[in-house]
């Protein structure tokens, strides 16, 4: 054995003996054994005690130098973000003064290197923390450095999180958060009703009546998804995912020459197809196929397709803001300054601004709008905003007509018309009807939800929790938003329901990873839904302001997509190509099939920021079914269907090792069924755990 005292240490390397066995150790993770501490994949939370026991593999010394993510072996050099990382010689530096505890074998099995584990921990450990570590106030990304390790060997409390996913600090605190994380997060529940209502046809009361369904739902199904999913604090409700493939829906061909209620007729088709959609969702999940596609999906594969659906609604945002400027520029910047500006201003040890960015930048920019209204700015001699379009001869009126529709606070009549109780019911719009035209676009569509959903439960379970869920948990949970999807259709939102992107960033922000708090946030959710008036004041809000939280809200999706390459080398060749090549033929290919067949002179049926989602009328592809020409003609018109084939394909093609690429990694069942905390965090309530065996 090699002696800790450097006089004593021989000229030459001797041959490697076995160390004498010692006492078994408590189970830890290999981040405290080796103080590995990386950016691009989340092993820090990650164990995998039988590295210990294994026996040794013989490798070059070569190989020592570069990364193992499944043993956690530090490395020499810089990290993928930059960073030096701590290796071999700060630990011989350090043996002087750390000698050894315990000698265990070298994780590589190297004869000529005998290296203690322990002086490399305490050498590391020390050196962590001498680093410093950037204030992650106010900051939504690369928050997976603040851990701290206990002495049992798990990883514990992040130290930047206030409240972690089993505690309960509370019923006072527990409701204030759970509030607070459901306010914040208010623009991604309410705005795809406010989308696809008006374009269905429907009324200010159909669009209030499909709020309140939206807002039960979520309630809903968030409980099931903490209670029977993957038990992570994540609210569920409608997903921008969605949305393009119900513009295709609502803008078939079949659909624009109804006449009478075509809300309802078209709202029964979209029940069938997010039924349809979402039952095959169910199945991926719960028969073990997602544990498979897992295999495929990671941080470079979940990025641009998550970019892409954010970019993807640029035709819709700014063009519909424009109707009036003024007010809709004055949504953006105010919510810009509060989100940015003014993140770091604390009122009563809590970040207002940038917590409620949304919801004081529209209720300040609603006002406003309310006193420019009554102060007449809007009013024009002979004109009322509440004629139709289609019936107004005089051409000043006609010039006008846009502001006075789009300026005025005072032109719905939602929140008048809207019943004080209400309750949400299935099948309250009637049967739903189902074509497998349809269907097979939302199964597809389910797929790209799921990896949507896979990326949010890796980056909040290392906020949050003890360590990743296994792909097990991860398939149920995928399994349960199948299932809550199908409620969804059933009870008639319009669109499926899953994992909302914006709940990463929500939990960096308000620092609150209580699962109670989320849960009670969805009682009260579900006890709103029943107050009618509260649909109808949501249903009000003038147009332009919803495009201008759109705005807001899909460059937030697309900088939360791109915001997974930090679990990748971001600065590597590879993919830096990949991911710039899937953005770029997202955006260029179904270009090419939203404007083909369509010359300047052509008389569209729909507005100009509904064009690309009537493809399916004129696409590129002509076959002889014509089923086949809708499928293909509309899915290859979405750009994060596009996106995903060309990640999914790039990645697992072209060479690259596990770090370059941030390879997901995993809790192993059987490792995280020896640490209690993580059973804790993921397993089903007692009864139900028995039956579905647990967190596996």
């Amino acid at each position: 054995m090699a002696s800790s005292d450097p006089s004593k240490r021989p000229p030459r390397p001797v041959p490697w003996t076995p160390a004498p066995e010692s006492a078994a150790m408590p189970p830890s993770s290999w981040a405290k054994r080796t103080g590995f501490r990386p950016k691009f994949s989340g092993e820090t939370n990650v164990s995998n005690s039988d590295q210990i026991k294994s026996p040794p593999q013989p490798k070059s010394r070569e190989a020592d130098m570069t990364p193992d993510l499944e043993a956690g072996r530090p490395r020499l050099g810089p990290s993928s973000n930059g960073e030096p990382t701590s290796g071999r010689p700060p630990a011989e530096k350090e043996k002087e003064k750390n000698p050894p505890v315990k000698k265990r074998r070298d994780s590589n099995g190297n004869k000529n290197s005998r290296e203690n584990v322990q002086p490399v921990m305490a050498a590391i450990a020390e050196e962590g923390s001498r680093r410093p570590v950037r204030n992650l106030e106010g900051d939504a990304v690369d928050v997976l450095q603040r851990t701290v390790v206990d002495d049992d060997g798990f990883v514990s409390r992040h130290t930047n999180m206030k409240y972690e996913l089993r505690d309960t600090p509370g019923l006072v605190p527990i409701g204030l958060y759970g509030f607070q994380h459901y306010l914040s997060m208010l623009g991604s529940l309410i705005l795809i009703p406010l989308v696809i209502v008006p374009a269905m046809g429907g009324t200010y009361e159909d669009t209030a009546n499909v709020i309140s369904t939206v807002l039960f739902m979520s309630g809903v199904t968030t409980l099931l998804h903490t209670s029977l999913g993957s038990r992570l604090p994540l609210i569920q409700g409608p997903s921008f995912v969605y949305l393009a493939p119900a513009l295709a829906i609502i803008n078939s061909p079949e659909f624009l020459g109804l006449n009478g209620n075509n809300f309802k007729h078209i709202m029964k088709e979209l029940q069938g197809a997010v039924i349809i959609g979402s039952a095959f969702q169910a199945f991926l999940g719960y028969s073990g196929l997602m544990t498979i596609l897992l295999r495929v999906i990671n941080p470079v594969v979940v990025s641009p397709t998550i970019a892409a659906v954010g970019l993807s609604f640029y035709s819709y945002g700014f063009p519909r803001l424009g109707a009036c400027v003024e007010i809709g520029a004055m949504q953006i910047v105010l919510v810009v300054i509060f989100s940015l500006y003014l993140r770091k201003v604390s009122v009563l040890d809590h970040r207002v601004f940038l917590i409620y960015a949304v919801p004081l930048g529209l209720a300040i920019t609603w006002g406003t709008a309310f006193l420019l209204t009554e102060a007449g700015v809007y009013n024009y001699k002979g004109c009322d905003a509440n004629v139709p379009p289609s019936n107004i001869i005089s051409d000043h009126c006609r010039k006008h007509v846009s502001r006075m529709k789009y300026c005025r606070v005072d032109t719905s009549n939602a929140l008048r018309s809207s019943p004080w109780f209400r309750f949400p019911y299935p099948l309250q719009w009637g049967t739903p009807v189902f074509h497998w035209k349809m269907a097979l676009v939302m199964c597809v569509v389910s797929i790209i939800s799921s990896v949507d959903s896979v990326g949010s439960y890796h980056a909040s379970s290392l906020l949050v929790a003890s360590r990743p869920p296994t792909r097990g948990v991860v398939s149920r949970g995928i399994g349960l938003e199948g299932l809550s999807s199908i409620l969804a259709g059933l009870w008639g939102t319009g669109t499926g329901f899953t994992t909302l992107t914006e709940n990463v960033h929500t939990i960096a922000v308000t620092k609150m990873g209580s699962r109670r708090a989320v849960e009670l946030g969805a009682c009260v959710l579900i006890i709103l839904s029943f107050v009618g008036k509260v649909g109808g004041f949501i249903a009000s809000i003038p147009e332009v302001m919803v495009a201008a939280l759109l705005c807001f809200t899909w460059a937030m999706l697309t900088a939360l997509g791109l915001s997974n390459l930090r679990y990748s080398e971001a600065g590597s060749s590879r993919n830096i190509i990949i991911v710039g090549l899937s953005l770029f033929f997202s955006l260029s290919i179904p270009a090419y099939f939203q404007q083909y067949g369509i010359s300047p002179n052509t008389n569209l049926s729909v507005p100009s920021y509904f064009q690309p989602y009537i493809v399916a009328s004129h696409g590129p592809i002509h076959t002889k079914f014509g089923g086949l020409n809708y499928v293909l003609n509309t899915l290859l018109s979405f750009h994060m269907v596009i996106a995903f084939l060309l990640a999914v394909i790039l990645d697992n093609t072209v060479p690259g090792s596990r770090q370059e690429r941030g390879v997901y990694v995993w809790s192993e069942p059987e490792a995280a069924k020896r640490e209690p905390a993580v059973c804790k965090d993921y397993e089903l309530p007692y009864r139900v755990g028995r039956v579905f065996n647990g967190i596996s």
